[in-house]
């Protein structure tokens, strides 16, 4: 699923490949899929997109977003999104395809749910979409120790540590998959209260996840993810579904994986103890 690092390599890359393109073709909806979300009615895209050139890409939280002036095309997790050159045999399925003056095409599918919308500037009023804009990100200056120290209200320092950087979009782009690797370096269990971290346990907390996140951003993702060319990240988590039962590199306990929040977690019960 996309998070914040694969949102950005995938934004660079249709950055470097994509601009100046011109948008000849346009198909969306074309593969009925009942959990492929669009904003508003995926039969106006081409009327929107058509004729357009690609002027830039950036990414938003965990939302890679394709600019052709003042429209926008924004993928949300879930979204397969790979570039096929000139020449290539066009997919027989897929949930969005916008295909360039060169012959080059965008191809967009769906695996169990996830959104595919085309819009003017200013249009996309959701509340998920706008926070990945709103909000610093990890990645930038304006997450500094002070903002991040600001996010755990009286409200928040009731959760555990898995609801306080997980959930409610608080930092858009960090969701279950980026989290086991801030958590493990961090020597974090997700059930922790958030109320039992001090002053340099935040501080600490902070600079772990933005170290982490950078490290998954500048290998080109994780190495479950795939890029807009097809190519697996560069970076191996520590903790996720392939090291199950494998040894923590830091101190040889075996990692487990446990259900909590509605998904899976992955921790080293040495490492990372339960607190509260």
């Amino acid at each position: 699923m996309l998070e914040l690092p694969e949102a950005v390599t995938l934004a660079s890359q249709m950055a470097r490949t994509l601009k100046g393109r011109r948008i000849v073709t346009v198909r969306a909806g074309a593969s009925p899929h009942k959990f492929a979300w669009y904003f508003g009615d995926p039969a106006g895209y081409g009327q929107l997109l058509v004729g357009r050139t690609i002027t830039d890409a950036k990414a938003a939280g965990g939302r890679p977003e394709i600019w052709a002036g003042d429209a926008r095309v924004s993928f949300s997790d879930g979204v397969n999104v790979r570039y096929l050159p000139a020449g290539s045999k066009r997919p027989d399925k897929h949930q969005l395809l916008l295909e360039f003056d060169d012959g080059a095409m965008l191809v967009c599918t769906v695996q169990m749910y996830g959104g595919l919308e085309a819009f003017i500037d200013g249009e996309n009023d959701n509340h998920y979409y706008l926070a990945g804009w709103q909000k610093p990100s990890p990645l930038s200056d304006g997450f500094t120790p002070g903002y991040f120290a600001s996010l755990l209200t009286p409200a928040v320092r009731k959760l555990s540590a898995k609801a306080f950087l997980a959930t409610e979009q608080r930092i858009p782009g960090l969701g279950n998959g980026v989290l086991q690797d801030i958590l493990w370096r961090a020597g974090l269990h997700p059930k922790t209260k958030a109320s039992l971290l001090d002053d340099a346990a935040i501080a600490a907390l902070w600079c772990t996840l933005r170290g982490v996140i950078a490290e998954m951003a500048d290998a080109g993702g994780r190495s479950s993810e795939k890029d807009l060319f097809g190519e697996p990240g560069g970076y191996r988590c520590v903790l996720d579904k392939d090291t199950v039962g494998r040894p923590c590199p830091a101190c040889g306990t075996a990692i487990v994986r446990f259900a909590y929040m509605g998904g899976n977690v992955y921790v080293c019960p040495a490492c990372q103890p339960v607190l509260g």
